[in-house]
């Protein structure tokens, strides 16, 4: 279908001072406009313009020094792209549930001036796809004031909320440039080993969420017997296509959206964004369908594995940000920990190694001072580690401190102990038997 082209120079000078602009996220971040925008920064033809987005990859030019006063970065995740500039305080975060970002957008507490997002061709009923990233970007498209949108070719035809019609545009920017490319790296033996202990926890017909990264794709690769699993996530990557391709993951017993693989946005291979396009087996949609706790319920056995920074022996979970310096952010955490946790059969999981790259432990007496605790100690179900799983539900203080400690690394045990018997006293060392 015929649509009217401009170029990223001639759209972006709709922006104006102390507009919000909403930037799309992860592979489909709209790096020609971004270019255009940063230009006339540059130029200093507005000043105080906010941006908002999720998590981008590739350059974020408007994060850095140089354009204080010009941009301003209220990012709803902290990505290594913009962690130095936020830690330094040139850009900054807002706390928020990933299931509440899109909520944040229609209620009008962040208005939208301008959404800019990428694109996939028009097909010829005059509808685009927004391909890998729906998250709160359609909440942007349906509030804001004006909407450009980059048009590639290599941006895949989601189906799901992922449609929408080319009437909801107001500039169109063709420019086609490779999607952002994330390859995993080798598995470790900890990765293995807790990839391991996590699958043997989930069961046949569970519904998985999981996100990136060594743990998941461990996990992933140890689920090559299990049967009719289903996926309701807020992202998913490669390590998923072979339990696709075996047929272990075929959404047969899901409660809802079956047969369907659920997400709100995706980052990997071409192999990965090849296997969405066109695929009416893969739903994108927005983060208040994938992350919304009330839908996430919905679903039987609903097996959420999030990972974290640091965890204490009562079980709270720093997921965010080391000490006071943020790293990270809230993400889908708690909406799945608490989906899960709702959900009939469902396991609530954190799993991450016992010690850091460095050797320190991960498993503290007490959470460093200034760390955001994510997930509370009431939210707590299982935590795995390379040396066991074990589930928190249920279990007093003392008891807590007692699985937890046996899932730490064996040369910390010793120290986490002596801090348990200093906060609970010598009941506790009576109790455990020593």
């Amino acid at each position: 279908m015929a649509y009217k082209t401009v170029t990223a120079e001639e759209a972006v000078k709709v922006i104006k001072s102390g507009d919000r602009i909403h930037l799309s996220s992860v592979a489909v971040t709209p790096h020609a406009l971004i270019r255009a925008m940063v230009e006339r920064g540059r130029n200093k033809e507005f000043e105080n313009v906010r941006i908002q987005h999720i998590h981008t990859e590739g350059p974020a030019p408007y994060a850095e020094a140089e354009f204080e006063g010009i941009f301003q970065l209220e990012s709803f995740f902290v990505g290594g792209n913009v962690r130095k500039a936020t830690q330094a305080g040139y850009a900054d975060y807002i706390p928020v549930f990933l299931s509440e970002t899109q909520k944040l957008i229609r209620q009008g507490y962040l208005k939208v001036n301008v959404a800019m997002v990428q694109v996939s061709p028009p097909d010829k009923h005059g509808f685009v796809s927004l391909g890998t990233s729906v998250d709160a970007t359609l909440a942007a498209i349906e509030t804001a004031d004006v909407v450009i949108a980059q048009v590639n070719k290599f941006v895949p035809r989601a189906w799901g909320d992922a449609m929408i019609s080319i009437k909801e545009i107001d500039y169109f920017v063709e420019h086609d440039e490779q999607l952002y490319i994330h390859n995993n790296a080798p598995l470790s033996e900890i990765e293995r080993a807790i990839g391991r202990n996590v699958a043997a926890l989930v069961e046949d017909g569970a519904c998985l969420q999981m996100g990136i990264g060594g743990i998941p794709n461990a996990v992933l690769a140890e689920l090559g017997n299990h049967k009719d699993l289903g996926v309701h996530t807020e992202m998913f990557s490669d390590g998923i296509l072979p339990l696709v391709e075996k047929g272990v993951v075929n959404g047969k017993r899901k409660q809802i959206d079956k047969g369907k693989m659920v997400a709100s946005f995706l980052m990997g291979s071409q192999a990965l964004y090849d296997f969405i396009d066109d695929n009416p087996e893969v739903a994108m949609m927005d983060v208040g369908h994938t992350n919304g706790i009330q839908v996430i319920r919905k679903n039987h056995k609903v097996t959420a594995i999030n990972s974290a920074l640091s965890v204490d022996i009562t079980g709270q979970v720093c997921a965010d940000s080391i000490g006071t310096t943020h790293y990270s952010g809230v993400g889908g955490q708690i909406d799945f920990i608490r989906g899960a946790g709702h959900s009939e059969g469902g396991k609530p999981i954190i799993a991450m190694p016992s010690v850091t790259s460095k050797g320190v432990s991960k498993i503290s007496p007490t959470l460093m001072e200034g760390a955001g605790v994510v997930t509370t100690r009431s939210n707590m179900h299982w935590l795995v580690t390379e040396y066991g799983a074990i589930n928190l539900y249920g279990k007093t203080l003392q008891d807590r401190a007692r699985a937890i400690i046996s899932v730490a690394h064996p040369d910390h045990r010793e120290m986490l102990d002596k801090a348990a018997f200093e906060r609970f006293g010598s009941h506790y060392h009576f109790v455990s038997g020593k």
